[in-house]
């Protein structure tokens, strides 16, 4: 299984799989959204009129982060879905909010599988931690 993960703040809150074929309307909204970003993006204040497939992927997640503060599933979905099937080697994308600034982070070198949760018990006062 081929999976993408979306964190928001350290949490993981999607996790694509890539294994899914996407339906042909999906295909198309896909194709649709490289048309739109044909004809030029803005990206941090830049404009950019032909961006490459990072630019566009930065331009991209920059919509999901909204979308997900949205709760615009609708968006959600084909953004989640143009970043990992555009990207097929993108494991993660990292999104932070620290009051009004919002960082993105494109990983390609990294998943959670490996992760193990761990529940820590904070020791009563005057109890030795061993």
């Amino acid at each position: 299984m081929s999976l993408m993960q979306v964190h928001v703040n350290g949490q993981p809150q999607i996790d694509y799989d890539r294994s899914k074929p996407l339906s042909d309307k999906q295909q198309e909204y896909l194709t649709k959204m490289d048309e739109g970003m044909d004809a030029g993006i803005s990206l941090g204040g830049e404009e950019l009129k032909e961006p490459d497939l990072l630019q566009r992927a930065k331009f991209v997640a920059g919509y999901l982060s909204q979308a997900l503060f949205d709760d615009n599933e609708q968006m959600i979905a084909a953004s989640t879905a143009w970043l990992a099937m555009r990207l097929p080697d993108l494991k993660q994308v990292k999104i932070v909010q620290d009051g009004e600034q919002i960082s993105i982070d494109l990983v390609f070198d990294e998943t959670r599988e490996n992760q193990v949760k761990v529940e820590l018990q904070i020791p009563s006062k005057g109890k030795p931690l061993h």
